[in-house]
């Protein structure tokens, strides 16, 4: 028996329209036990993940590090206000909490509405409390810790002095020996002068009452006078320094001490570095051993006579 043959319904053909426009949707922005709770479809786990903000604590950029950290799919990731601008990464998000803003993920663009922040912002007292209660643990930290770390870097402190004191040692012994030959010849060279004048003033003399008369001598003494201030006129020019005598026998003396630390090869940069070195780790140990001066900061103890 040949059934007669149904005819066959065939369906219509379905038709796919695709955009080219990012996928948009909203995000809510929610706070749970006291913190913002943010809820982004990560793209591939296909799959909401919640990112527990910190709004006094981080920045964009840390929202978007985290986004990038739990998924590697994110390869882009940004935060736009509502009128399409970019907001730096260096914003907090206690800043951008403010008004609502877009969260573009890939070529995903999610609109995120931020809530009252009347009911669920910290308020001002709250936030004095935890600064309070970050200095007390502070304060509790330094005095639990603080001991060993004053032994340990008075240890450190001694160590590098005893090392600065061996290295001074030598250098020490040399440069007294230098101090010694300069003001042997700062000395002489004063005494030379002494006797340089000694010897002027009596031959001056002589020439006076026994040999030449006053009106010859004077003009003489004139222009050994006029000769003696230009004298010191040049020696202003080349030093730019009055001529005193407590400064003239210093410069003497800086003088034959730098040549004869040439000839010696007597390193006075290194020594002078040594040394202030050592005066700093000196006053280190000295605010160390201080309690009274061990919390004040290092401008004031130099401004105290």
């Amino acid at each position: 028996m040949i059934h007669p043959r149904q005819p066959q319904w065939r369906c219509p053909p379905q038709v796919v329209f695709c955009s080219t426009v990012a996928p948009s949707c909203d995000v809510v922005l929610q706070y749970k036990h006291g913190r913002p709770v943010l809820a982004v479809p990560l793209p591939s786990r296909q799959e909401s993940c919640l990112f527990f903000l910190r709004p006094m604590l981080m920045t964009v950029g840390d929202l978007i590090h985290d986004l990038q950290r739990e998924d590697p799919g994110v390869t882009s990731a940004s935060v736009h206000t509502k009128d399409g601008a970019r907001v730096a990464n260096s914003t907090s998000i206690d800043s951008l909490l403010d008004k609502d803003f877009q969260l573009l993920i890939n070529d995903a663009v999610y609109n995120i509405h931020s809530p009252e922040r009347e009911a669920s912002s910290v308020s001002s007292e709250h936030v004095v409390d935890v600064e309070d209660m970050k200095h007390m643990v502070q304060l509790l930290h330094t005095a639990l810790h603080l001991p060993d770390h004053h032994l340990l870097k008075e240890r450190q402190l001694l160590e590098r002095l005893d090392g600065l004191k061996q290295d001074l040692s030598p250098l020490e012994q040399v440069k007294a020996q230098l101090a010694r030959s300069a003001e042997f010849h700062s000395s002489r060279t004063l005494w030379t002068g002494v006797a340089l004048l000694s010897v002027q003033g009596g031959a001056l003399a002589w020439l006076t009452w026994w040999v030449y008369s006053w009106d010859v001598m004077e003009p003489v003494t004139y222009f050994l006078t006029y000769c003696t201030s230009i004298g010191v006129f040049s020696y202003y020019v080349l030093t730019k320094q009055d001529y005193v005598y407590p400064d003239a026998k210093d410069r003497q003396f800086l003088y034959y001490f730098h040549k004869g630390a040439k000839k010696e090869r007597f390193n006075v940069q290194k020594y002078n570095e040594l040394r202030e070195e050592l005066a700093s780790v000196e006053e280190d140990l000295r605010r160390l051993r201080n309690p009274t001066q061990l919390q004040l900061p290092v401008e004031q103890i130099q401004s105290q006579p």
